[in-house]
């Protein structure tokens, strides 16, 4: 997860591109000859525009980009200490 990248493509990306590009990174995951090393990267790029998604729908309903950026980062590092 890396803020900078999230805010980016929330900046530069519409909800509907962002979740057409996650289905083709899962859809991509689930490739058979797909490395374990690809799967990663995927998974950091689907983290990535996940994060957007969320940020674009905090914005939506009334919370500041700032404020939407810093729960997505609180929420994923709260899940990393369970």
């Amino acid at each position: 997860m890396k803020i900078p990248v999230i805010r980016q493509l929330f900046q530069n990306s519409t909800v509907e591109d962002l979740e057409v590009t996650l289905a083709v990174l899962e859809a991509f995951c689930e490739f058979r000859g797909v490395s374990e090393t690809e799967v990663d990267v995927a998974g950091e790029l689907i983290t990535n525009i996940c994060g957007a998604l969320e940020v674009h729908a905090d914005v939506n309903s009334g919370i500041t980009e700032k404020d939407a950026l810093n729960a997505f980062s609180q929420k994923v590092m709260g899940s990393i200490d369970r």
